[in-house]
């Protein structure tokens, strides 16, 4: 499986109608504390505007939900990971990725057998406090041999600017998110990394 190199996360399906019509390929619903009534309604409305636009979505954390509403593709941290019905998940034929941050958390995501892995935080972050200290580029490296042809997504203070470090050292998507919503220029921003990731492999 291929993955776009350009990974977007918002944090709801107003972001995904704003951003997506501007060529985005792959887009990870991540919501939190929001009613299920309320999340449902999110969940159906991405994936609809996803699929007329032709981008991938992916829901975070909500397998269940995502099962219901007929989505593909769901993300689980490792605390969901724990919880999931991973036969549930495979029956309805969805694809997975899983978060990772350390060496156990690798072998642990690794037996659920994903579509993808993702690493984070690669750099500092500000999305949210983490207990890990940024894993740096040599730690992409090193992902990339235990995956072999495996995906691997990085995540954590990405930047266009960023970019060829991150590619450079393994990464098939770079996972983006406040380098986009907290820009001044969202739309602008959207534009620079498409731009920018125009010339790596994964993006038609």
């Amino acid at each position: 499986m291929r993955l776009d190199p350009f990974y977007l996360i918002v944090d709801s399906a107003a972001w995904i109608e704003r951003l997506v019509p501007l060529g985005v390929k792959l887009v990870q619903l991540r919501i939190k504390d929001m009613p299920e009534a309320a999340l449902r309604e999110d969940i159906r409305r991405a994936r609809a505007l996803c699929a007329g636009a032709g981008c991938q979505l992916i829901v975070n954390d909500y397998w269940q939900i995502a099962i219901d509403e007929g989505c593909d593709f769901v993300h689980l941290g490792q605390e969901d990971l724990a919880d999931a019905d991973m036969a549930a998940i495979r029956a309805a034929g969805m694809k997975l990725g899983i978060s990772t941050h350390d060496e156990t958390e690798l072998e642990t995501a690794l037996a659920a057998q994903p579509d993808y892995v993702a690493l984070g935080p690669v750099y500092p972050t500000i999305l949210k406090q983490m207990k890990w200290a940024p894993q740096g580029l040599d730690r992409l490296s090193t992902w990339r041999r235990r995956l072999g042809t495996l995906p691997l997504v990085a995540i954590g203070g990405l930047t266009v600017e960023r970019l060829e470090g991150v590619f450079s050292h393994g990464a098939d998507s770079a996972a983006v998110v406040t380098d986009i919503t907290r820009h001044p220029d969202p739309e602008a921003r959207t534009r620079a990394w498409i731009a920018a990731t125009e010339r790596w492999p994964g993006r038609d």
